[in-house]
């Protein structure tokens, strides 16, 4: 049985901590240069489309708390196959995300301190925060509440200081206004497919929000913990990404050289800040290892309720002090697994497995949709959300940038379905009515 030790403000943090990460301090560059001032739009679609998911997600979690959320739920609407093929693809993009982030970290750490290879600094980052995670949930909780936090701080800070650069509040600076929103090619330089090209780098950066609903189920009052944290969540992450891409395409222009690379670093650097690359880099390595943190957390959650309903090795279910620590390691193992393969085959193995789980959240975000639509009716939302997630893969699959990670997702989640298949009567038998016997449900 998991332990019960996180309070509301450590669920915060540890969304927080998995969705504010890389993909908002250097992958939104990419974002801006597919799209100019107009990535403004493209997040302001893709947190839409995240607040209703995420909505529709904390509902059927307030209404039936247990341990795998979302999987849980695709199960209960559509039968064991959902359950696992959700689970699975989840674990997977957490556990590949871990081992991107310990990359990303070992390249930073290795610039201070080149006398330490990057495959050494890589496995200190997994042992140290696969001990964090074998820790009573209530240490890790408190852990990656402080740890989140700073990146937070490092975000309010940089809103901050770009708010009162451009109401030309900073020595030395000229505030532009709104020029740069339309004096390089106009806000559309590269017209709609751009903001489309944008929406679908920001749709991934907002993936990890999803913990907060798997985390609840090691509160002692999970329902409300749900509805709290989904509210609070949405709306700070939100903030933080639309309000950090306002800042940057106001101070300076989109096709400024070098931001696409550094976006937080140029921005800074033009507005006059001392130090700015460094400073940047210190953010990104606490923005890389709280993400890496919170994803050993929420993969090992994850591939444990996977365990509960049959669907992933007994052993692997094996827990101590509420702590699933045979998760813990195996989830930890796979990435630093794939980061070996990195170091071996750079150009092909571990570009396969980013690709393989490159649509993975659009997938698990259609089946959190699917699921409400037949769990609570249905609605608005659900139809809209499924719409939009149909609209972008159909969009992937147009755009020869993005059709790559399309397919190789496709080839993974066919893979599942088929390891469904074969188990057939063998996992209806397991689950009895749809409802696992073991899962983890507080009144």
């Amino acid at each position: 049985m998991l332990g019960t030790g996180l309070r509301q403000r450590h669920l915060a943090m540890i969304a927080l901590g998995g969705a504010v990460g890389a993909g908002l301090f250097v992958g939104s560059g990419i974002g801006i240069a597919a799209a100019g001032p107009a990535i403004l739009l493209s997040y302001l679609l893709a947190g839409g489309l995240t607040l209703l998911v995420m909505r529709m997600l904390g509902e059927m979690s307030a209404a039936h708390p247990v341990s795998g959320s979302f999987a849980a739920h695709a199960r209960r609407a559509f039968g064991p196959w959902a359950g696992l093929l959700a689970g699975w693809m989840y674990w997977a993009l957490l556990v590949v995300s871990v081992a991107a982030e310990a990359i990303g970290a070992a390249r930073i750490l290795n610039r201070w301190v080149p006398a330490v290879p990057p495959w050494l600094w890589v496995a200190v980052c997994v042992a140290l925060f696969t001990a964090n995670n074998l820790a009573r949930v209530r240490n890790f909780g408190e852990s990656e509440f402080w740890f989140a936090l700073l990146k937070v701080a490092a975000i309010c800070g940089f809103l901050a200081l770009g708010a009162a650069a451009l109401a030309g509040l900073v020595p030395g600076f000229a505030s532009p206004g709104a020029a740069h929103l339309t004096d390089a090619g106009g806000f559309l330089p590269h017209g709609w497919h751009g903001v489309a090209v944008g929406m679908v780098a920001a749709v991934f950066a907002f993936g990890g929000l999803e913990t907060v609903t798997i985390a609840a189920a090691e509160c002692p009052d999970p329902v409300r913990a749900v509805r709290a944290g989904v509210r609070a969540v949405l709306w700070r992450v939100v903030l933080f990404y639309l309000g950090s891409m306002a800042v940057i395409v106001s101070v300076l222009p989109w096709n400024t050289p070098g931001l696409a690379d550094g976006p937080y670093a140029a921005a800074m650097a033009r507005i006059g800040v001392p130090g700015a690359a460094g400073l940047t880099e210190a953010v990104v390595l606490v923005a890389l290892l709280s993400a890496m943190n919170a994803n050993v957390y929420g993969s090992s959650r994850m591939l444990y309720a996977l365990v509960e309903r049959g669907d992933a090795p007994r052993l692997l279910g094996r827990v101590r002090a509420g702590v699933p620590y045979a998760a813990v390691l195996a989830s930890a193992a796979f990435g630093f697994v794939s980061v070996v393969l990195s170091l071996l085959w750079p150009r092909t193995v571990f570009p396969f497995l980013l690709n393989s789980i490159g649509a993975a959240i659009l997938l698990v975000w259609a089946l959190i949709a699917a699921s409400s639509w037949r769990l609570q009716g249905p609605s608005v939302r659900s139809a809209t959300a499924l719409a939009a997630v149909a609209g972008v893969l159909l969009f992937m699959l147009g755009d020869p940038a993005s059709r790559t990670q399309l397919l190789t997702t496709g080839l993974w989640a066919g893979a599942l379905l088929l390891w469904a298949a074969l188990r057939g009567r063998r996992g209806s038998a397991r689950s009895g009515d749809g409802v696992p016997r073991q899962e983890h449900v507080h009144p």
